[in-house]
């Protein structure tokens, strides 16, 4: 499913125009992405958990060469699955 098909989706179930659904889900997206890059978390409850996570510096081989390189340390989002979303996934 693409954002497209999620407005439409939210569109049928509460009866409000996509272009409305669109404004709203965009914001959202929006809202969470710069929540996680000013390093904060985002919590769903039964959605899940969305953050950032500081990933180390660590060693690391070129696939073309074989050599040896190190791969900097960085920050990266990360979401972890609520309860509920697991075990909905699960039950299906």
């Amino acid at each position: 499913m693409n954002k497209g098909e999620l407005v439409d989706a939210i569109a049928e179930k509460v009866n409000v125009s996509k272009k409305n659904i669109e404004v709203i889900v965009t914001a959202a997206l929006e809202s969470i992405v710069d929540a996680v890059a000013d390093g904060d978390r985002v919590t769903l409850v039964g959605f899940g958990s969305f953050e950032p996570r500081e990933r180390q510096e660590r060693e690391g081989r070129n696939p073309r060469t074989g050599e040896k390189m190190v791969i900097a340390a960085t920050r990266v989002p990360a979401f972890s699955a609520g309860k509920q979303f697991k075990e909905k996934v699960v039950e299906e």
